[in-house]
């Protein structure tokens, strides 16, 4: 008796990115890593502020929100002093450099050279005034949400 099987469909995972803080990147970029490491096919699109996580003046200078959050254990009116998204973001860095975690930048790079594709939101890229020179060379193209969407067809999609 002579039994065929059939491939297993190819894994895909779609990851929209819409926030620009160091602590609210991290979760897509590692998320993208994780899906390519293990296989999986991985497109990450970065919308409204997750512009800045592919904006090349930007991308090295990321902060991190601590107004209103309330898992920092700072103060809201501490939060707000002028400096403090910045100390916040230096103390992060510190903590991932301690940890041998690659920064956003190389992060970007590993993802591209693992065959993750990331594009940037037509829309955003609009409304922001940025253009794809702009951009940081791994963001593959500047597309619609639709044109993600088809992208993306059959994949588990994750918004962070």
């Amino acid at each position: 008796m002579t039994t065929t099987t059939t491939p297993a469909p190819n894994r895909k995972v779609a990851i929209i990115c819409s926030h620009g803080g160091l602590d609210e990147v991290y979760p897509s970029l590692i998320l993208a890593n994780a899906a390519r490491q293990s296989g999986i096919d991985a497109f990450i699109f970065f919308t409204f502020w997750g512009l800045d996580a592919i904006t090349e003046r930007k991308v090295d200078h990321l902060h991190v929100n601590v107004v209103g959050q309330p898992s920092s254990g700072m103060p809201t009116m501490l939060a707000g002093l002028p400096g403090m998204e910045a100390l916040a973001a230096s103390m992060m860095k510190k903590s991932m450099a301690e940890l041998e975690l690659p920064t956003v930048r190389e992060m970007l790079q590993i993802l591209d050279e693992s065959g993750a594709e990331l594009y940037a939101c037509e829309l955003a890229m609009k409304m922001f005034k940025r253009t794809k020179e702009d951009l940081v060379p791994q963001v593959k193209d500047v597309i619609t949400a639709g044109d993600f969407y088809d992208l993306s067809e059959g994949a588990q999609i994750i918004f962070t």
